[in-house]
C-alpha cells in the first residue's frame, strides 16, 4: 500500500468560460467538481496505475463530506482522513476556453486544533506499519506547526518507509531538515529554498540541506534529478500544450509507483515525465490521458551527466 498525506485537502471546483474578462459577468459553459489537494491527486493517479493507495489528512464540514463521497468513486483507494471541526477548503479554477489560461483561487483551509493534530499523528504512525512508501504533499492548514513535515518525515524514516516530500516555502525549508528520501520542488520552490536560480546549483544545494535525492520540475524542460546514484535530466523532444493543473502531482505518482516497483532512476524519471505530460494534454484537468501516457513512455529522453551527483 502507498500512503499519501494531504493535510490541506480541498474540494476542487473548475468553471469553464468562453472568455475570461476582469470585472465582467460570465456564463459558465461547464462545471467540474472533485476531491483534491496534492496528495489526493497523487493517490488518484496511483490508483489509476493499479496501485493500492490510502489517503490521509484532514476533512471537515459539508465540503469535507462531499470530498469523501467523491473518494468512494475511486477504485483501489482507501479513505483514512481524520475528521476535524473546521470546514475543508475549496479551490476554484477558472478556465478561459479562448486562451487556455487558468486562474485559481485557493481558500486557506480549516483551523486545526492541537487535539486534532495529535489524533492525526497517531493515525499516520499506524498507517505507516503497512505502507511501502509515503508522499507528504501540499500546504499546511492553519494551526498545524510550520515544522510539521520534518516530524512526519522522521516518523516515516524511523518506520523504514521511503518518504517523498512535495511542498514549498517555509514548510519545505523546515521539512527538508528531516532528511526525506526525495523532494520534488518546481523551479520557483527550489529557488526560494536555496536562493539559487540556476537549476543544477540549486538542486545540489537542496541535497546538502538534507534531501537524499532531489527531482526538480523545470516545466517544458522536463525533470532534473540529483541522487546518490547519479545525476539525470529527462524531457520530451517536443512540448505539448494544454492545462498544467495536476501535472506535478502526476509526476510524484510516477516517481512513487516506480520506486515501490524497484525501478532504476532513469525509469522513474521516464514514468514521471510521461505521466505529467499526459496530464497536461488531458481534456479533464488533473487527470492523465492513458493513451498519451503509453505513447510517451518511448519518447522521453533521459541523459545521465558525467560528473558525480
Amino acid at each position: 500500500m502507498i500512503l499519501t498525506v494531504t493535510l490541506n485537502t480541498a474540494l476542487d471546483i473548475t468553471y469553464r468560460v468562453p472568455s475570461l474578462r476582469t470585472g465582467a459577468s460570465h456564463r459558465v459553459s461547464e462545471v467540474l467538481e472533485r476531491s483534491g489537494g496534492k496528495g489526493v491527486n497523487v493517490a488518484r493517479v496511483l490508483a489509476a496505475l493499479g496501485h493500492e493507495v490510502t489517503v490521509t489528512g484532514f476533512s471537515g464540514g459539508p465540503t469535507g463530506r462531499v470530498l469523501r463521497d467523491r473518494l468512494t468513486e475511486v477504485p483501489r483507494l482507501t479513505d483514512a482522513l481524520v475528521p476535524v471541526s473546521g470546514a475543508t477548503r475549496r479551490t476554484v479554477t477558472l478556465v478561459d476556453d479562448r486562451s487556455g489560461a487558468t486562474t485559481r483561487l485557493d481558500e486557506p483551509g480549516p483551523d486545526i486544533t492541537h487535539a486534532e493534530w495529535s489524533a492525526f499523528q497517531e493515525v499516520y504512525a499506524d498507517l505507516l506499519a503497512s505502507a511501502s512508501a509515503v508522499a507528504l504533499c501540499g500546504s499546511l492548514p492553519p494551526g498545524v506547526p510550520v515544522g510539521a513535515y520534518a516530524g512526519l518525515v522522521r516518523t516515516a524514516r524511523a518506520a523504514r518507509v521511503p518518504v517523498l516530500l512535495d511542498t514549498g516555502g517555509e514548510a519545505l525549508r523546515r521539512g527538508v531538515a528531516g532528511r526525506p528520501d526525495i523532494i520534488k520542488p518546481n523551479a520557483g520552490e527550489l529557488a526560494e529554498l536555496t536562493g539559487f536560480h540556476e537549476p543544477l546549483r540549486a538542486t545540489q544545494d537542496a541535497r546538502r540541506r538534507g534531501a537524499r535525492a532531489v527531482v526538480a520540475s523545470l516545466g517544458a524542460e522536463g525533470l532534473l534529478a540529483v541522487t546518490p546514484e547519479g545525476r539525470w535530466s529527462a524531457a520530451l523532444p517536443t512540448r505539448l500544450r494544454g492545462n498544467p493543473t495536476g501535472a506535478g502531482d502526476s509526476a510524484v505518482a510516477g516517481l512513487l509507483s516506480a520506486l515501490v516497483e524497484h525501478r532504476p532512476w532513469p525509469e522513474r524519471l521516464i514514468r514521471a515525465v510521461a505521466l505529467s505530460t499526459a496530464t497536461v494534454v488531458s481534456p479533464v484537468a488533473g487527470e492523465f490521458d492513458r493513451g498519451t501516457y503509453q505513447e510517451l513512455l518511448a519518447k522521453v529522453a533521459v541523459t545521465k551527466e558525467v560528473s558525480a551527483a
